[in-house]
Parts: C-alpha cells; sequence; structure tokens
C-alpha cells in the first residue's frame, strides 16, 4: 500500500471553500488548538480534570469505563477520525497555508457574528421578556488563563461530540426513519442543538436552568451546527474558540452568555 504524501504548496488556484471543509486541513487546523489545551490543562490542572469542560469529561469517562485511562487516547481519537475520513474520502493531500490562514480568519469573523447574534437575543428580551434577564449578562474582570485554557477545550470538545458525532448520527437515524433528506437535516439541527443547550444544565458542574441562557445556547447550538454543515468541522470549531475567548477573556464586558 503506497504511503499518502503530504505536500505543502502555495498555489491558491485550488478552491479555497472546498480546501476549508476537507478532513486533511481540519486536522491541521485543528492540532494547534489540541496542544495548547491539552498542555494547558496538565500544567495548571492540580488534578487535571477541573479545567476540562462538560463534553469533554463525559467523553472521557465513557473512555475510562472502557479501560482507556491514557491522557491522549481522546485527541487521539479526534485526530485518528480525521485522518480515516481524509483517506476514505480520497481527498487530496496538498497543504495549502493560505488555506489554514482563511480558515482563521472565518473563525474570527464567525465568532464576531455570534457575539452579535447574543446582544440582538438580549434586545429581544429586554423588549419582550424583561423578567427572564438575569441579574448581571456581563463580568467586569478579564478572564483568567485557566479560564481561556478551559474555553479552547469547550470549542474543540463539544463540536466533536455534538457536530462531528451527534449531528451526522441523528441525521442517519432520521433517514433511516424515511424522513426525506432536508427535514432530516432540520430535524437534527433542532435536536442536537436543543441537547447542546440542555447539557449544559446536567451534570456535577450543571447551572441552574435559566430561559435566556438556555435560549442563547441552544440558537449558539443552530448556528454551530449551520457553520458545520456549510464551513466543516475546522472552521466551526474555530469559531466556537474564538467566540469563547473574545467574550470571557479580551472582552468580558459584552453582554453575552458563553456557549
Amino acid at each position: 500500500m503506497k504511503e499518502p504524501r503530504v505536500e505543502i504548496s502555495d498555489d491558491v488556484s485550488d478552491d479555497y471553500w472546498l480546501l476549508a471543509r476537507q478532513p486533511l486541513h481540519c486536522l491541521l487546523f485543528l492540532v494547534p488548538l489540541l496542544a495548547v489545551y491539552e498542555a494547558g490543562v496538565l500544567k495548571l490542572g492540580t488534578g487535571g480534570d477541573e479545567l476540562r469542560n462538560g463534553a469533554d469529561y463525559w467523553m472521557r469517562t465513557g473512555l475510562r469505563r472502557a479501560g482507556l485511562e491514557d491522557v491522549w487516547t481522546l485527541p487521539a481519537i479526534v485526530l485518528g477520525l480525521l485522518f480515516v475520513w481524509q483517506v476514505a474520502g480520497r481527498h487530496r493531500w496538498s497543504v495549502y497555508p493560505s488555506t489554514l490562514l482563511g480558515m482563521l480568519a472565518e473563525s474570527l469573523l464567525f465568532g464576531v457574528c455570534l457575539i452579535v447574534l447574543g446582544q440582538l437575543q438580549e434586545l429581544a428580551f429586554r423588549q419582550h421578556l424583561p423578567d427572564a434577564l438575569p441579574l448581571s449578562l456581563s463580568s467586569s474582570l478579564p478572564g483568567t488563563v485557566p479560564q481561556a485554557i478551559s474555553y479552547v477545550g469547550a470549542g474543540i470538545y463539544e463540536e466533536v461530540l455534538f457536530r462531528l458525532c451527534l449531528l451526522p448520527l441523528t441525521y442517519g437515524l432520521l433517514r433511516v426513519l424515511l424522513i426525506p433528506g432536508k427535514a432530516a437535516l432540520l430535524g437534527a439541527i433542532l435536536v442536537t442543538s436543543g441537547l447542546f443547550g440542555a447539557a449544559h444544565y446536567v451534570g456535577p458542574a450543571a447551572e441552574p436552568w435559566a430561559l435566556y441562557s438556555f435560549t442563547f445556547r441552544t440558537l449558539a447550538g443552530v448556528f454551530f451546527a449551520m457553520l458545520f454543515v456549510l464551513r466543516g468541522f475546522g472552521i466551526t470549531v474555530g469559531a466556537h474558540a474564538a467566540y469563547d475567548l473574545l467574550v470571557g477573556v479580551l472582552l468580558p464586558g459584552v453582554a453575552a452568555l458563553q456557549s
């Protein structure tokens, strides 16, 4: 069997919009985020799990019950899935640095778009459901380094669980039930987005349920699901991490809740 050969090219003649969706560029885009998060958790966490978000913790708990204790097992599985996707799809192995830079720019742009969506929701609640607004929509203090590390992890593993895994599985299940393709896709987006919103209120670190935060997180789930379908996994992870970092660390005064 001939081994795949990765070629780094500056040729921008290939379609960026297609390349950014393909698994090889998603994998390369994800590697630095995974490295920062996993190294940060090991460096800053006293026990390892206190900086991990719910999706990461749940998946690792499942792996531990299966006898897979190594801390690098989950990131290896994530990267392995993208590698298998690349091979099975017979995608090209050419790497375009310009594509990775474009993915970063898109991630920042979509992160800002989600901030705007949060502002629009706040405005709607102020006009129609003022009693449902939380007492404080923003923090006056900048985020800490451990918080930043945790936000990067949320961007990665929440997207792995809810978009990379659950969205295709839900779509496939609905298709098995003979639901037409477009309706099945819409149903999968709505179901997984609702689960994404509800997941923040389940488990030992659960928050008290609130209509405002649940609504925003569900809308954010729809936003990320549409990004996943239209722009691919890598940009979806980047946009999620960018949003959390912008709101939680760089712009703590922005009146939006972290997804």
